[in-house]
């Protein structure tokens, strides 16, 4: 297969899969008679990344795999496609997340010292049921607590590839900034000491599955 054509079948899977796709996914649709090589699939999707230049959407690489998709700038009419408005999340839903992603592997009694309220079991159910976080251990203490960790599904919602894009602490602003009508059910210490509060050095290098990322995008609903 030549370069030209190894190009147009990639543009074709990548346009019409309903998920991301791994470059060892990719592999996959290449039999070995073809002889496509991994160099020749990742200057292929280059190619394909480059096309993309000015225009309304990109070939995105997150932790999943690669995907076309609409570009952020655009999401204001791209969201009128749908009638219904986008879920709004609770400020504890939002502090819970955040403490989990830079804190994880964490369990819920440690989340609710530190915001000094008790997890609403529905919070956890949401999050999970988001494939946004999942049990990933039990912690070695009597009664042998669930500990939660983020899942590549978080990064992929929030367009990150890895933990990388992981943004430093100091760097996240005051959730009372960006959501005051939130701050009606706000903890005893705001989000952002109370994720700092005995938390580990940075989160990267640390595998993906356990681990993801939050942005100020975390509060800004991107469905």
């Amino acid at each position: 297969m030549n370069p030209s054509e190894l190009v147009r079948v990639l543009e074709a899977i990548l346009m019409s899969a309903e998920k991301p796709l791994s470059f060892a996914e990719l592999m996959k649709y290449f039999p070995v008679k073809e002889l496509v090589t991994k160099v020749a699939v990742r200057q292929a999707l280059a190619e394909l990344s480059g096309r993309c230049e000015g225009r309304g959407f990109e070939l995105k690489q997150v932790a999943n795999g690669y995907r076309y998709q609409t570009r952020s700038e655009y999401k204001y009419w791209v969201s009128k496609h749908w009638d219904e408005k986008p879920p709004r999340y609770s400020r504890a839903l939002l502090e819970t997340l955040a403490l989990i992603v830079y804190r994880q592997p964490t369990t819920r009694a440690e989340i609710e010292e530190v915001r000094g309220v008790a997890v609403s079991s529905n919070i956890i159910k949401t999050l999970v049921e988001r494939e946004w976080i999942r049990v990933v251990g039990h912690k070695e203490v009597p009664g042998r607590p669930e500990m939660f960790g983020t899942t590549p599904q978080l990064l992929d919602y929030f367009n990150l590839n890895s933990l990388d894009e992981l943004p430093a602490l100091p760097e996240l602003k005051n959730l009372d900034e960006i959501y005051p009508e939130l701050t009606k059910d706000a903890p005893k210490k705001p989000l952002l000491s109370a994720v700092n509060s005995e938390t580990p050095e940075p989160l990267k290098n640390k595998p993906i599955e356990t681990s993801e990322s939050i942005t100020e995008d975390l509060f800004d609903n991107k469905e």
